[in-house]
């Protein structure tokens, strides 16, 4: 199973995550990025607002060579929680 990391990007800061996590595939680690982000805005539910940086912050996942699988940007977790599931 690769694992994948979850670095944070603030500007030119990266903070990085020395452990990393082991996932089936990129659709998973897309998941549990977006979790990471939910669960870190929800933690600190003012800070949006008072540290406008965080809301251009993303996440960038890496596979074990350091190469990047996908960006996630703080906001676009926001934009989810703004589309109403559909009903039918």
């Amino acid at each position: 199973m690769p694992r994948y990391f979850f670095n944070t990007r603030i500007g030119d800061e990266v903070i990085a995550d020395p452990a990393g996590a082991d996932l089936r595939d990129p659709d998973q680690a897309w998941e549990m990025a977006r979790a990471i982000i939910m669960d870190l805005l929800k933690a600190a539910p003012g800070e949006a607002a008072a540290n406008p940086l965080l809301m251009t912050a993303s996440l960038e996942v890496t596979d074990s060579s350091g190469t990047i699988v996908l960006e996630f940007p703080f906001s676009e977790a926001l934009i989810d929680l703004a589309t109403p599931p559909t009903t039918h």
